[in-house]
C-alpha cells in the first residue's frame, strides 16, 4: 500500500461525514417538500469535504503560496451563488430564503467534518435542524406579530406594497 492509498483511507470517514450530514439537513427539507432536498444537500456538504479534504491533505505544498484557507473561501462562495439561484421574488414576496441557507450550512458542514473537525460539525447539525424545525409559535407570536415582522402589516390579501425594495 502506497503513501497515497494510506491518505485515502485516512481522509474518506471525512468525506463521508460530509455526504452524511448534509444528508440529514436534506432530508429535513425534502420531509417539507422544498425544492432542494436530500441529493442536493448532500452533494453540497459532500463536494465541500472532498474539495476541503484535497487542498488540505492531497496538495501539502509548504510554503506561502499553500493555503488551504483559499478552497474554504471558494467553496462560500461558490455555494452563495448556488443559494441565490434558490430564492424567488413574486410581487413583494420572497420565498426560497430558509432553502438557500441550509444549502449555504451544508457546505458549511461539509468543510468542518472535511477538516476534521467531527464534534463541531455533528454539534452544527443538531442545531440546524432545530432551528428548521422549531416553529414560531413557540416564541409566542401571533399570526399579526409574524406578519408584522415579516413586513406584511396593514395589507389586505393580494394586496401590493407601496414601496418598493431596491433590489
Amino acid at each position: 500500500m502506497d503513501w497515497l492509498d494510506l491518505v485515502a483511507l485516512q481522509l474518506l470517514p471525512r468525506v463521508i461525514l460530509g455526504f452524511l450530514l448534509g444528508g440529514i439537513i436534506g432530508l429535513e427539507r425534502e420531509w417539507r417538500a422544498k425544492v432542494a432536498g436530500l441529493r442536493t444537500h448532500a452533494l453540497v456538504a459532500g463536494g465541500s469535504a472532498m474539495f476541503t479534504v484535497a487542498s488540505a491533505a492531497l496538495f501539502p505544498a509548504p510554503g506561502p503560496t499553500h493555503d488551504p484557507a483559499r478552497i474554504a473561501a471558494q467553496i462560500v462562495t461558490g455555494v452563495g451563488f448556488l443559494g441565490a439561484g434558490a430564492i424567488l421574488r413574486a410581487g413583494g414576496t420572497v420565498i426560497g430564503l430558509t432553502t438557500a441557507a441550509s444549502i449555504w450550512v451544508a457546505a458549511a458542514l461539509g468543510l468542518l467534518a472535511g477538516a476534521g473537525a467531527y464534534a463541531l460539525a455533528l454539534a452544527s447539525t443538531l442545531v440546524t435542524l432545530v432551528v428548521l424545525r422549531f416553529p414560531a409559535r413557540r416564541l409566542g407570536l401571533t399570526r399579526p406579530q409574524l406578519q408584522a415582522l415579516r413586513g406584511r402589516a396593514g395589507r389586505r390579501r393580494g394586496q401590493r406594497r407601496t414601496t418598493r425594495p431596491l433590489i
